[in-house]
């Protein structure tokens, strides 16, 4: 019976974490995206195509954040060729709403979650950027291959980097630890 309660608490702790995570950012791109008279991105996803490009810049590429004209994107153009996109999704931010849940829903401390979590979410937030920034590069350098590196390769990235952080925070700082 202990371990259908761990269970239960486990699911109720990681649901009301994820519900009320993504009601606030639900609220924060209502408040913050607009679709009339122009379009305008939450400038969480702006930023990250703005970071995006001042990574690509460092390695010397000749790289620009605009404002897409006909939706709520962000292109990136690399060396004057429209590359890829920046949409909400690509943010980070719902990753980084789903690892949290996780952190919490598999309790620690209350000093070793909120460090981990705040250390986690910088770390896939990094993640995410060097990801879209390398995404960027190979589509134009392989456009053919788009496809395969956009829905297999680089989710990949992101989906493994915070597989790790849950695993190194179950085996080495939740109550669960063995």
């Amino acid at each position: 019976m202990r371990k259908n309660k761990n269970v239960i608490l486990f699911l109720v702790k990681f649901f009301v974490t994820y519900f009320l995570l993504v009601t606030v950012y639900n609220g924060y791109l209502q408040k913050t995206q607009q679709k009339q008279p122009t379009f305008k991105t939450a400038p969480i996803t702006a930023l990250v195509a703005s970071q995006t490009v001042s990574l690509l810049d460092f390695f010397g590429y000749n790289a620009v954040a605009e404002q897409h004209e006909e939706e709520l994107s962000v292109k990136l153009i690399l060396n004057n060729r429209f590359t890829a996109r920046v949409i909400e999704g690509c943010n980070s931010i719902s990753m980084i709403i789903l690892f949290v849940a996780f952190i919490i829903a598999f309790t620690g401390s209350l000093k070793a979650t909120v460090v981990f979590s705040v250390l986690g979410s910088v770390f896939i937030y990094i993640i995410n950027i060097i990801r879209i920034a390398i995404l960027t590069v190979l589509i134009y350098k392989y456009p053919q291959q788009q496809d395969l590196l956009h829905s297999i390769v680089f989710p990949a990235i992101i989906y493994g980097a915070v597989f790790m952080l849950w695993v190194l925070w179950v085996e080495k700082f939740s109550n669960y630890k063995k």
